[in-house]
């Protein structure tokens, strides 16, 4: 009977390797909300919010279009986008190892990686916000999962 409830035991202790999700706190932002690993020093520059630990960098900035989005025009959007993450990659003095349509806030969006960088650029009627991370895999996975628009721009789709 021992040997047998040390099984047991030993089935409970372990059996299962469940990755823990660290803390997390909500930040809200100009038209947005995001998740942010507990601990990271949030600051508010004047364009969003930004999470800082070490080197780990994770952001949300809001710029004013001149024109509001079409998100028929998705396509040319994205050939545009493609050019300023190019530029952005060359002035971080590496190139794009990555460009991708992805889904960020429940809308089509063009993501890119660079070096140690991420970039998603998310536009949204006259509103264009960048999710910029760099050097930290989860805390940026956060950051593109956790994305959510907030107010009458949640609304425009």
């Amino acid at each position: 009977m021992f040997p047998l409830a040390v099984l047991f035991i030993l089935a409970a202790c372990g059996g299962s390797k469940r990755q823990e999700t660290p803390p997390t706190i909500g930040v809200r932002g100009e038209g947005f909300t995001v998740q942010v690993p507990q601990g990271w020093k949030v600051t508010r520059p004047p364009t969003g919010v930004a999470a800082r630990r070490g080197a780990g960098l994770v952001s949300v900035s809001v710029f004013p279009l001149v024109k509001p989005y079409d998100p028929a025009k998705f396509g040319a959007a994205a050939k545009e986008l493609d050019g300023v993450a190019a530029r952005l990659a060359k002035e971080a003095g590496t190139t794009l190892t990555q460009s991708e349509t992805v889904t960020v806030g429940n809308r089509k969006v063009r993501a890119y990686s660079y070096g140690t960088s991420r970039i998603a650029f998310v536009l949204v009627g006259k509103r264009e916000y960048q999710l910029f991370c760099a050097h930290t895999t989860t805390a940026c996975d956060l950051l593109f999962s956790s994305f959510t628009l907030a107010g009458p721009q949640a609304l425009q789709l």
